[in-house]
C-alpha cells in the first residue's frame, strides 16, 4: 500500500499537474494562435483587394463604369490600355501658353506595363480568396442614383467562411458574430454597392 501512495505521490500526481497546466496553457495560447494566423491571412487578403481596387479605378476612368467579374478585370490588366496626359511646358507660364509653346498630348500606355508593380503574386490570383482551397473572390458592380445622379459602385468579398478555411470552427464562428453584432461584414471587403463608400475597404 505504501508503494501504491508514494507512485501516486511521485509519479502520478506530478504527471497530471503537468498535464493540467499543459492544458491551461493551451487554453490561453490557442485565441493567441487564431488571432495571428488571421492578422496573416488578413495581410495577404487585403493586398489582393487593394489591387482589386486599383484596377477597377483605372478601369472607371477610362469607361465611367465598374467591371462585374475578376475575370474581366484580370483580362483589362492583360490587355488593356489607359490613356495619360503628357503635358509640354507649363499651364502656368502665361507668355509660353501666349506663344503656343504649352501642348498637352493624350498618350495610351498599357495596363501591365503601368499598374500593380508592387504585387507580388501571378495575376490570375486576383481570381480567387487566399487560403480558401480556390473558393473565387465575389465581385459586383451596379450604377445606382445618388441625389439623382447615377454612380458607378462596386464591392468585392472575402468571407470569413473562407478566408480562415481549416482554422479552428469556433472560433471563425465567433469572430463572424463579433462583426455581425457591430454590424459590419464578416469577412474582408472593398467598396460597397449600398453604401456609396468611396470604395474604402472594411479594414480601413
Amino acid at each position: 500500500m505504501k508503494t501504491f501512495f508514494k507512485v501516486l505521490t511521485y509519479v502520478v500526481f506530478p504527471l497530471a499537474i503537468i498535464y493540467l497546466v499543459y492544458l491551461n496553457y493551451q487554453s490561453i495560447m490557442e485565441p493567441v494562435r487564431f488571432q495571428n494566423e488571421v492578422d496573416r491571412r488578413e495581410a495577404v487578403a487585403i493586398d489582393r483587394l487593394i489591387s482589386i481596387r486599383t484596377l477597377q479605378e483605372a478601369y472607371k476612368t477610362q469607361n465611367r463604369r465598374f467591371l462585374s467579374t475578376t475575370d474581366s478585370l484580370i483580362d483589362f490588366y492583360k490587355n488593356g490600355k489607359i490613356t495619360i496626359v503628357k503635358q509640354i511646358g507649363s499651364m502656368d507660364d502665361s507668355l509660353a501658353v501666349a506663344q503656343g509653346k504649352v501642348s498637352r498630348e493624350n498618350i495610351d500606355i498599357l495596363v501591365r506595363d503601368t499598374l500593380l508593380k508592387g504585387y507580388k503574386e501571378p495575376v490570375d490570383s486576383l481570381n480567387f480568396i487566399p487560403f480558401s482551397g480556390g473558393k473565387r473572390i465575389q465581385m459586383h458592380s451596379v450604377v445606382r442614383q445618388v441625389s439623382g445622379i447615377d454612380i458607378p459602385l462596386f464591392e468585392a468579398l472575402m468571407p470569413y467562411d473562407d478566408l480562415l478555411n481549416g482554422l479552428d470552427r469556433q472560433s471563425i464562428v465567433n469572430l463572424k458574430a463579433e462583426n455581425e453584432d457591430m454590424k459590419r461584414y464578416p469577412g474582408l471587403k472593398v467598396g460597397d454597392i449600398d453604401n456609396p463608400n468611396n470604395n474604402a475597404g472594411n479594414w480601413e
